[in-house]
């Protein structure tokens, strides 16, 4: 007799892996997040179907104050689904006076890498097929009278910044291949990237919430089977990473806080791509842990965050 199915990964209870391969992933509902949502009522939010394949939806957020003779800047921010990360695009839509599209995207374990990057770009082709639209009026009526299709920024946070790199290298500089949207910069808020060798950081002091344990779970969860942390879609400077020398990239704010164990795998980035003539920016905030802007995007050091990000837009709007 054979022995029972035990627990091979552990993600906090959220998320757990059995020895038979089965999966046990609680449901939103079943999740004490103990975040209350923070809403003033000054931005409006509703929810859009975008890949009917996977079940995918988006949610969009349009500050009630926006006037109807003037277009927003599109600000593409990753999964609305928790509600630290709905508090987070409310912040940014107000705080940004942007119209924000917030896609779902498939999780790992049962959808490995590609499959969220693949999503991404799914809901980047969904803009490009609602600004198409609007030209006959027959887009959705918040896209169609409010979204400035040429000024679309994507803004990712931890595992949503590497998809925004990735992003950048598929798209490439113009995002040519989904016009009429024209993609303007990228913000990577602590893009969750690895590597097989370590740095200083991750072997240094763990932060509250996240540990090199908990980094390595999350990568074995997600990598494609017998991949290593040098996976190309892991580690964008890894030995089998395309040389992004020759490619042409629209221009990047990397954000990283001064405490997170992948600040020295952030800056090394900023570093790589700036010596090879990227346009690029990097910002780093004392004392910050992984995810403070989405954690708090209310408090002090996030506002001074959302002003650097709110330059950079301006910057690259033109």
């Amino acid at each position: 007799m054979g022995s029972l199915p035990h627990i091979v990964e552990d993600c906090m209870g959220i998320l757990q892996v059995f020895s038979d391969g089965t999966i046990n992933r609680c449901s939103l509902m079943d999740i004490d997040f103990n975040i209350p949502v923070v809403d003033d009522n000054s931005v409006a939010f509703k929810d859009v179907a975008f890949d009917k394949r996977y079940n995918l939806s988006l949610r969009l957020y349009k500050p009630k104050s926006a006037n109807r003779n003037s277009k927003l800047p599109v600000v593409f921010v990753g999964s609305f689904v928790w509600p630290n990360c709905h508090n987070c695009c409310l912040r940014l839509s107000a705080g940004l006076h942007a119209l924000v599209v917030a896609p779902d995207y498939r999780l790992a374990p049962e959808h490995k890498l590609p499959a969220p990057i693949d999503d991404a770009v799914s809901a980047v082709e969904w803009l490009q097929r609602e600004a198409l639209m609007s030209k006959s009026g027959d887009c959705d009526a918040w896209m169609g009278g409010t979204a400035d299709f040429d000024r679309v920024f994507i803004v990712g946070d931890s595992s949503g910044g590497n998809m925004a790199h990735h992003l950048a290298v598929r798209l490439g500089a113009g995002s040519a291949k989904v016009a009429p949207v024209r993609i303007r910069g990228y913000v990577l808020l602590a893009p969750f990237f690895g590597g097989v060798e370590r740095t200083r950081s991750e072997e240094g002091p763990c932060e509250a919430l996240l540990s090199l344990d908990i980094l390595d779970r999350f990568w074995r969860l997600s990598m494609p089977a017998g991949e290593t942390r040098d996976h190309p879609l892991v580690n964008p400077f890894g030995p089998n990473s395309p040389n992004l020398e020759k490619v042409a990239l629209d221009p990047i704010l990397v954000i990283v806080g001064g405490n997170e164990i992948l600040k020295d795998r952030v800056e090394s980035y900023w570093r790589k791509l700036k010596d090879l003539g990227k346009k690029i920016e990097y910002v780093e905030f004392e004392g910050q842990q992984h995810g403070f802007l989405t954690a708090d995007p209310y408090s002090e050091v996030s506002n001074e965050a959302l002003q650097f990000i709110k330059r950079f837009m301006i910057e690259n709007s033109n």
